[in-house]
């Protein structure tokens, strides 16, 4: 390995999860809000036109940028042919037994000759605190050095006021999206987790977090 090499963590910059947050290595913090999908070809000429411009007014009402990720991973149905295996067992009826042996067998064939994707969309939020700073030291010497102690509570503090003041654009963007008819969901710290390791694991199977 070249003695230059850096780790995969220093292109990264994630600092820490924390609380359903995303704190960058610069101090500003995310969130990830997942959202489901609307089938606009199930809908009417007029319902597809009201569903575009409420979603279109819905941005234009935004004071703060957000960026929509959509990913597609490929089904893992091995769940639910479990699932199914598990019922054979207890299926006293030879007939329904039958059927469902012949259905998981359908399923498996039909899984591996195609493959079925599943789409995840996401809203991520951000929000940025900018701090003037001076490049002279004359606030440090107008202050005493704080014990680290008061440093900690007081990172806590200012951590939370940013978390506030994201958890109220998560509010703007879920309300905005119920308005279209979207349903919507904030992600917690586990499964923030989850999304980035799918980002950098692109070969495994769809994870578990959903929309209830």
């Amino acid at each position: 390995m070249p003695l230059n090499a850096k780790a995969t963590q220093e292109f990264v910059p994630i600092k820490e999860v924390r609380d359903g947050v995303i704190v960058l290595k610069d101090g500003e913090l995310r969130a990830i809000v997942l959202a489901n999908s609307v089938n606009l070809s199930l809908k009417s000429e007029d319902e597809q036109k009201a569903t575009i411009l409420q979603f279109q007014s819905f941005l234009n009402t935004l004071d703060f940028a957000v960026q929509i990720s959509v990913q597609s991973r490929k089904l893992d149905i091995r769940p639910y042919l479990l699932l199914l295996e598990e019922r054979v067992k207890v299926q006293s009826e030879p007939l329904l037994k039958l059927q469902t042996k012949e259905y998981i067998e359908f399923i498996r064939n039909f899984t591996e000759s195609v493959s079925i994707m599943t789409k995840s969309f996401f809203v991520v939020v951000p929000y940025t605190h900018t701090i003037l700073k001076s490049d002279s030291g004359i606030f440090k010497r107008l202050f005493k050095r704080r014990s680290r102690e008061e440093v900690k509570v007081a990172k806590q503090e200012d951590f939370e006021e940013k978390r506030s003041q994201l958890e109220e654009r998560v509010s703007v963007i879920q309300q905005g999206l119920n308005r279209c008819g979207i349903k919507s969901a904030q992600l917690n710290t586990e499964e923030i987790v989850e999304v980035f390791y799918k980002v950098f694991n692109p070969g495994e199977v769809e994870g578990k977090i959903k929309i209830e």
